[in-house]
């Protein structure tokens, strides 16, 4: 047990056993720090103010990433979730007969899903993200259906009563869902409140949902919840995803499969097939 009676020192150790453990629990905190489980509840509070964790029933997890424009998750972390885009799209392509309809969510990640799926693979993609329906260009057997309404510049998608109720008329054989937080107990969640709500509506309706995360958005929460874990048929994940996340998930029941490693990471072979290409 370590005496900790400072706020601050407590609070730094709290936040490191979140980044190490993605979840910490009020009870086993308190005994560690040989404190009360009301300090610990109080230093959580003081935390989620400031926006380092959100609380959950009986502890905290990690916050999802915040709010921030389409354009600036386009240029981070572009080349990760360009394997991650890659590797799902090769799995839509397992799963969809010719001819279905595929519900790509908006995304960055997403974005990419729509760039990497393959030329030959006749579907209708159905979107209410204008930047997932231009990626789409170029691909003469993909025939694109644009939702519309009003543009969330956040969320890169037209969301609100208008596109929500186009999206209840749907029933896609699969969706690409965009994931602001996953963990495996609280499930998918979403920045935005109608980003959540739309998500939801295009979920119920799906045969299947599939989905790609990055590595932050693991065992982390947002606001507003979306799914449970186990609705997902397979989230693809990184490369060097953290165990100390997915083992819940497994246990969930949920299909997780890891992409390939950037190209830039893969060894002096891939940095000479890149150079020859």
């Amino acid at each position: 047990m370590i005496m900790l009676s400072l706020t601050p020192e407590r609070q730094t150790l709290i936040r490191d056993r979140l980044a190490r453990d993605g979840r910490v629990l009020a009870s086993d905190l308190a005994r560690e720090f040989g404190v009360s489980e009301d300090t610990i509840r109080r230093d959580l509070r003081e935390l989620a103010s400031s926006g380092l964790c959100r609380r959950v029933y009986g502890g905290a997890l990690p916050p999802a990433p915040g709010l921030v424009s389409l354009s600036r998750r386009r240029e981070e972390s572009s080349d990760r979730k360009r394997t991650l885009a890659q590797a799902l799209a090769e799995r839509i392509g397992e799963m969809m007969p010719a001819n279905a309809t595929l519900f790509i969510d908006a995304g960055s990640t997403n974005i990419l899903v729509a760039e990497a799926l393959r030329d030959d693979l006749p579907l209708t993609v159905v979107t209410h993200a204008p930047a997932i329906a231009c990626a789409l260009d170029g691909k003469p057997l993909i025939d694109v259906v644009l939702l519309g309404g009003r543009v969330n510049r956040h969320a890169g998608a037209c969301l609100g009563a208008r596109s929500q109720g186009e999206a209840e008329t749907m029933r896609p054989d699969l969706l690409v869902l965009g994931i602001c937080g996953v963990d495996a107990e609280i499930g998918i969640t979403a920045q935005d409140y109608d980003d959540a709500a739309f998500k939801r509506a295009i979920a119920a309706r799906a045969g299947a949902v599939v989905a790609a995360v990055v590595n932050e958005k693991l065992a982390s929460v947002a606001p507003f919840p979306v799914l449970d874990t186990g609705q997902l048929d397979t989230l693809v994940i990184e490369h060097d995803a953290p165990e100390a996340a997915l083992g819940p998930m497994e246990a969930a029941g949920l299909r997780l499969l890891r992409a390939r490693p950037p190209l830039a990471e893969r060894g002096p072979a891939a940095k000479s097939a890149r150079k020859a290409s």
